[in-house]
């Protein structure tokens, strides 16, 4: 009879891995990952860049004019919170997608940056992937919308 109540514990944490991963890539848990992304770069939250962004994250800014990888965006985030000056006013997605495939989602939609004198709308294609029950941004890109 106690091999029963091992055999039931054992089962529940071989599902484990399986339900972390299924609260990390499904289309809500990722519009809401995506939602805090954009969340931190507004409020320069260096804590969650820092756990989120993958080791060999990338981002495309309009045109190629720019691309910065992990360490340059953390550095010019840390940058930013040493200098107190922070322009941007707000930053509100809408249109939000996901593709999943596999242990990649793609999230893709709009977003109008306000820094002043005027809002910027943005295209954006963000790639995240899973890894061990975690979703990390692996890479973004951006183009301004005439």
């Amino acid at each position: 009879m106690k091999l029963i109540p091992l055999f039931i514990f054992i089962v529940g944490l071989s599902v484990l891995p399986i339900s972390a991963q299924e609260n990390c890539m499904n289309p809500e848990s990722l519009k809401k990952l995506d939602a805090t992304w954009e969340k931190a770069l507004l409020e320069l939250n260096l804590d969650f860049l820092e756990t989120t962004l993958s080791e060999d994250f990338i981002w495309v800014h309009t045109h190629a004019v720019k691309t910065d990888d992990r360490n340059t965006l953390l550095a010019e985030v840390k940058n930013n919170l040493s200098s107190t000056i922070n322009n941007t006013r707000s930053r509100i997605s809408r249109d939000v997608k996901v593709i999943i495939s596999g242990t990649t989602g793609v999230v893709t939609g709009f977003t109008t940056v306000d820094r002043g004198p005027s809002p910027t709308t943005y295209n954006f294609m963000r790639t995240y992937v899973q890894s061990e029950g975690k979703c990390y941004l692996l890479a973004n890109h951006t183009m301004a919308i005439p």
